[in-house]
């Protein structure tokens, strides 16, 4: 049986889901797990689909990053299928670790992805120094301290502070946060 895992990292990219969803099925998918978390959040369809292959099936991703966040991450996925008799194919790389070549070309492109992704955190991190030094990176805008005002009169209205962070858009902390600031 063909499995595929469509994952995409926020519920905004909707284009890049139905485009995974699209390959996976064109490529024969009898069953797919799809989920829109960020690879460092718990990934329940990922973990289902592992529960859910058999012997002899095949699990389909279009792109490598979709699947593992890491070489690690990716090796343990790997001797998962392995110990169940399962293949992965990633579609965009034509890789299938049903012969020793995918296998091997599976480890090293997984290495130079998560060079890729170290060297791109390297660069941000760059920047965010330089944009600090120069003054023009102030981090994020506080929300919470803007509604102010409009928390502590949904308070003193009665309202509970689960309703006043959901109709204000802000977290429940930051309400609780916005009324030891008042106090």
């Amino acid at each position: 049986m063909l499995i595929g895992y469509v994952r995409t990292s926020t519920v905004e990219q909707i284009a890049g889901f139905v485009a995974q969803r699209k390959a996976l099925k064109a490529e024969g998918c009898e069953k797919l797990f799809e989920e829109q978390v960020s690879s460092i959040g718990q990934r329940n369809a990922l973990s289902a689909a592992l529960e859910f292959v058999r012997e002899g099936d095949t699990l389909i991703v279009t792109k490598l990053d979709r699947l593992a966040r890491s070489v690690r991450h990716l090796g343990e996925i790997v001797e998962a299928l392995e110990r169940k008799k399962v293949g992965l194919r990633v579609l965009d790389l034509g890789l299938d670790t049903g012969n020793a070549t995918g296998k091997l070309m599976l480890n090293v492109l997984g290495a130079v992805a998560q060079f890729e992704r170290e060297m791109m955190l390297e660069r941000q991190r760059e920047g965010i120094a330089k944009a600090k030094a120069d003054g023009k990176y102030k981090g994020r805008k506080p929300t919470a301290q803007f509604k102010q005002a409009e928390a502590l009169a949904l308070l003193a209205a009665g309202t509970p502070k689960r309703e006043i962070a959901r109709r204000l858009g802000i977290s429940e902390r930051s309400v609780y946060r916005v009324i030891s600031a008042a106090a």
